[in-house]
């Protein structure tokens, strides 16, 4: 018998080539294991122990069938768009792989203005990626947490996006550029490929990419909800909204993006009915106190008091306007976190008797800081930025 474990591994070091290797590599290890097991004696038992990346390759879809499902995908979004509608459909259904097979025109399956959609909506997930650290930046003066989140967002591309040069050039830039911070924290890195300074250098011209319009995203949340009761209605069933009636489907707007959730609840163009507003608010209830509670872990951990003024003042800085009225998270709230941050860092100061700077003040005066060196705590207000 042939037993697979799996052993703790990088997924980074094993997935950033092919994810052919990978998964060439953890099928002819079991292929291996089950010849000799029955080579020998069928009672036998060869253990083969697995890295977490492997699993992870032999489970992975292949990347035919996601071009495949892609292609489909897109044709049903075509397919259902009104007279009154061209050109492109929205992609952010799509997720990440998908949204790469689209781009790099995998299979040669997809126009160029597919491609061109697809290189579109990944720029905005990039910066959307970016953008609450550089609210929390301006706040802080700390412009290292914008090089992790870019580390965080490169290293959660697909295995197919990691082969690309491209992506090497930008996880290499990254991390060049947090050295050169790191050891000259008052001068902004200049490196070919770095996203992050691409992205302050946009905001600052204000060309960073703008949100759909948000009637088109009510529209979208409207057919995907209507495929619900379709594909309900399809199965004999009828859509719910509350968990104890075990008869129906309940309704799932678990994999609704934020924006999407929030042109539910507002409902502004009355196109939803009251439980789809009400289990879009409960959505957004629990998401929104999985980020406070995550604030109050991290100011909890003891590592950092003001992790929780923090994390409030990066979340209120990625969500749209649209976002922050659905999740009631006022001016008012990002004012109060805003003045606990600057508290704690202002007694930290007292107690330790300094007030040095913090990393990238060459960064933070781009961003409309004051003065020559951006020190913890005098960062912009609310006015100032939003």
């Amino acid at each position: 018998m042939t037993t697979i474990s799996a052993t703790s591994s990088s997924a980074y070091s094993a997935l950033t080539g092919s994810s052919n290797a990978a998964l060439a590599a953890a099928r002819a290890a079991v292929a291996a294991a089950t010849a000799s097991s029955g080579a020998t004696d069928s009672t036998s038992a060869t253990s083969v122990t697995l890295s977490d990346a492997a699993k992870a390759a032999l489970a992975l879809k292949s990347f035919d069938t996601v071009i495949a499902e892609t292609r489909t995908a897109l044709d049903k979004l075509i397919a259902a768009q009104t007279p009154a509608e061209t050109g492109v459909p929205d992609l952010g259904s799509l997720d990440r792989r998908a949204l790469f097979a689209v781009a790099s025109n995998a299979g040669s399956k997809f126009t160029d203005a597919e491609q061109a959609a697809a290189k579109a909506e990944a720029k905005s997930r990039q910066d959307s990626a970016l953008a609450g650290p550089l609210a929390l930046a301006r706040v802080t003066g700390d412009v290292e947490g914008m090089y992790k989140a870019a580390i965080t967002y490169l290293d959660a591309a697909s295995p197919e996006e990691k082969a690309t040069p491209a992506w090497t050039v930008q996880k290499d830039a990254v991390l060049k550029a947090q050295k050169a911070l790191a050891t000259a924290p008052n001068t902004m890195p200049s490196v070919a490929g770095d996203i992050v300074a691409d992205y302050i250098t946009r905001g600052t011209a204000g060309e960073t990419t703008t949100p759909r319009d948000f009637s088109a995203v009510a529209g979208d949340a409207r057919a995907a909800l209507d495929k619900q009761y379709a594909d309900a209605k399809a199965a004999g069933k009828t859509v719910v909204f509350n968990a104890a009636q075990k008869s129906g489907q309940l309704l799932d707007v678990s994999t609704f993006d934020s924006r999407s959730l929030a042109a539910i609840a507002l409902n502004q163009g009355d196109r939803f009915s009251a439980g789809e507003i009400a289990t879009a608010k409960a959505e957004i209830h629990q998401r929104s106190n999985a980020t406070v509670l995550a604030g109050f872990n991290a100011a909890a951990s003891g590592s950092d008091a003001s992790g929780f003024a923090q994390n409030i003042i990066s979340a209120y800085g990625s969500m749209s306007a649209e976002e922050r009225s659905a999740a009631g998270w006022s001016s008012q709230l990002y004012a109060a976190a805003l003045a606990n941050y600057r508290s704690i860092v202002s007694i930290d100061q007292m107690f330790s008797g300094s007030s040095s700077s913090s990393s990238g003040s060459a960064a933070l005066s781009m961003l409309g800081s004051t003065g020559t060196q951006a020190k913890k705590g005098n960062g912009l207000s609310l006015a100032d930025y939003l």
